[in-house]
């Protein structure tokens, strides 16, 4: 049976549900409780509302830490990792190493891998990730200074948010790209 609670941070109310072998699922903050349980609700139909065990107490309190600017580590919190294809626990896997404040690219997850052709499977499996913030999939970014996307509410301000609450230089510019050389202009048929 997969149990779940709500809970205040200070940029507003998250979710976990859990089950027998570890957190099945985490919602990211919003401002509103009833709308965070609306949507967690949408995501875990039959999940019951529960005090939350001893396992889940740990993790509320490392990812409240974590959302007020101070390091916490989520790497130990159990996620029941066999609810998700083999490809993406691998993803997962990687990007729960990636410390508070810093990054990886899809492309540097896809080397890890074992190829870097990857970037893009990489990309879907973080868009899938039932973990946010347990699985810091904010903290991996597109190439060249840019963020890439982000599927949960608020999209990349929402990981620009994350980015900046822990520290993270967030991303400088991309280099500008060099102006193309301009032809002479072809002379018409008058000149």
């Amino acid at each position: 049976m997969t149990q779940y609670t709500l809970f205040e941070t200070v940029i507003g109310w998250a979710g976990l549900a859990w089950g027998d072998k570890g957190l099945v699922g985490a919602y990211l903050p919003e401002a509103d409780r009833e709308n965070a349980r609306r949507s967690f609700l949408r995501r875990f139909p039959d999940a019951a509302e529960a005090e939350p065990t001893p396992m889940v107490e740990g993790a509320i309190a490392a990812i409240r830490e974590l959302l007020s600017g101070q390091p916490a580590d989520l790497t130990q919190v159990p996620i029941d990792i066999g609810r998700v294809p083999e490809f993406n626990a691998r993803v997962y896997e990687i990007a729960r190493a990636i410390p508070p404040g810093e990054t990886l690219t899809y492309g540097e997850i896809a080397v890890k891998l074992g190829d870097r052709l990857l970037a893009r499977d990489v990309g879907a499996a973080l868009g899938a990730n039932p973990w946010p913030i347990v699985v810091p999939c904010h903290r991996v970014t597109a190439a060249g200074g840019k963020l890439g996307g982000f599927s949960a509410r608020g999209g990349v301000n929402t990981k620009v948010k994350l980015l900046a609450i822990e520290g993270a230089k967030v991303l400088e510019p991309a280099p500008p790209k060099a102006a193309k050389p301009t032809a002479a202009p072809q002379p018409s048929l008058f000149d």
